[in-house]
């Protein structure tokens, strides 16, 4: 178990934040925060350290530059046995958690935004903490699902604002799809606006990622395993 005494929160889609801050706001736990999540927290009462007071310097260029320092990836990247004296010297205190979903990419993309748009809505500092949060998953917490709050919360309750190492490992697996996802998205699009601009070029491209597999009686063959997946965002399927 890990108990969680500081927290990174910045989100896009601020469902459920305001119910998980408090819970770890309960529990004592410092929350860092940025931009328009800082807003919506601290206008529920929400206690929030600035982003800019760990990383020592103003969000700038409209955004762009908010989280990417050399304390906040130290921060999450640091072995707290192994590093702990380096830690130390240099001034870097261990956050034990982060949540954060992802510039809303796909979501611009459904309403046919244009090329300028979608390259705003490229996140970068986002999976940059996401994956040094969940590379150092023995120590550090990675939330990148909404779906998930009410479960951190349940556990929080439980064990008085730890969280527990299956529990980390299962959030880094979920993290890496994420990520993955995401980047994924990302190139593909890009090389369908290549193709669009130039049909010659040959550049469209396809990225699958399938998920909850239900395994089937036997495989091709009687003596294979067999699985059926779920392509990773559509609807659950139903036998």
């Amino acid at each position: 178990m890990i108990k969680i005494k500081r927290a990174l929160i910045s989100v896009s889609d601020k469902t459920g934040i305001v119910e998980l801050a408090k819970i770890l706001r309960d529990f004592d736990c410092e929350i860092i925060s940025t931009g328009g999540t800082q807003k919506v927290l601290e206008s529920a009462g929400i206690k929030v350290t600035d982003i800019g007071e760990v990383t020592g310097n103003p969000e700038a260029f409209g955004g762009r530059m908010k989280t990417i320092s050399f304390n906040v990836e130290s921060a999450l990247l640091f072995d707290r046995e192994r590093d702990r004296e380096e830690a130390e010297k240099l001034n870097i205190k261990p956050i034990d958690m982060v949540v954060c979903n992802l510039y809303p990419f796909a979501e611009v993309k459904r309403k046919n935004a244009d090329f300028n748009t979608l390259i705003e809505n490229i996140d970068i500092g986002g999976p940059t903490m996401i994956r040094a949060a969940a590379k150092n998953f023995k120590y550090v917490v990675t939330i990148v699902d909404v779906t998930d709050y009410d479960v951190i919360i349940k556990e929080l309750l439980e064990t008085g604002g730890s969280l527990s190492y299956e529990t980390r490992f299962e959030l880094m697996r979920k993290a890496f799809n994420h990520t993955a996802d995401y980047d994924a998205l990302i190139a593909t699009t890009m090389d369908l606006i290549a193709t669009t601009m130039d049909e010659q070029a040959g550049k469209k491209s396809l990225r699958f990622a399938f998920a909850d597999g239900k395994k089937l009686r036997y495989g091709e063959n009687s003596h294979q395993k067999g699985y059926f997946l779920r392509e990773r965002g559509t609807e659950e399927f139903a036998f």
